[in-house]
């Protein structure tokens, strides 16, 4: 059976780095970011259904996330009717890649807004990226074109990160790699040591 980890960690906690952690380890590693990129691109199955209700954010085929992103920052009313289009194409995005790795003990799936969309309900365990708070800050300020304000936005549609270490299975302290690297290594080596032997 293979075992389905949940990995999330908020804005800045370092949950990328975390991933590719896992990844250099053989482990396979869907990332929802990079599926809804999928989705948005040409002939990506949300393009249609996300131009019948934002028409003006869909450009030579594909949905341009900069203008879907402005028709949100002025109606944020929205969002609600575009997370209930994109949310079900990303989970069947999902489920098909856990299928297409069933012969994999572990498959790491990487989503941002975890327990905030109920998708902790699908995974075997769920690992939680975190760190100091002024060192997360002080890692998104650093990106370009990002504000005090920005931030804070963003910030206020993530489940807090104390919220989001109490469900967690696992801790993955990011405050330097050689913690994040040992921490995935003593989970990987407790998935394993459980899974029954052929």
């Amino acid at each position: 059976m293979t075992f389905s980890l949940g990995l999330t960690g908020g804005i800045g906690m370092g949950k990328s780095t975390a991933a590719a952690m896992f990844a250099e380890r053989g482990h396979p590693v869907w990332d929802a970011d990079a599926a809804v990129h999928r989705l948005y691109a040409p002939g990506g199955a949300a393009v249609a259904p996300v131009g019948q209700v934002f028409p003006e954010a869909v450009v030579r085929g594909a949905v341009d996330r900069t203008i879907l992103k402005a028709a949100l920052t002025a109606d944020p009313a929205r969002l609600a009717t575009l997370e209930a289009i994109v949310h079900p194409l990303v989970a069947a995005d999902r489920m098909a890649f856990v299928r297409g790795h069933a012969a994999a003990p572990i498959v790491v799936l990487d989503i941002p807004l975890l327990f905030e969309t109920g998708a902790e309900a699908q995974m075997d365990g769920v690992a939680v990226v975190s760190t100091d708070e002024h060192i997360r800050r002080a890692r998104v300020l650093a990106r370009p074109g990002m504000t005090e304000q920005t931030l804070d936005l963003v910030l206020s549609r993530q489940l807090p990160d104390d919220q989001r270490r109490a469900r967690a299975d696992w801790i993955i302290p990011s405050h330097s790699l050689d913690a994040a690297a040992a921490a995935v290594d003593a989970i990987c080596s407790e998935i394993l040591s459980q899974r029954p032997h052929a």
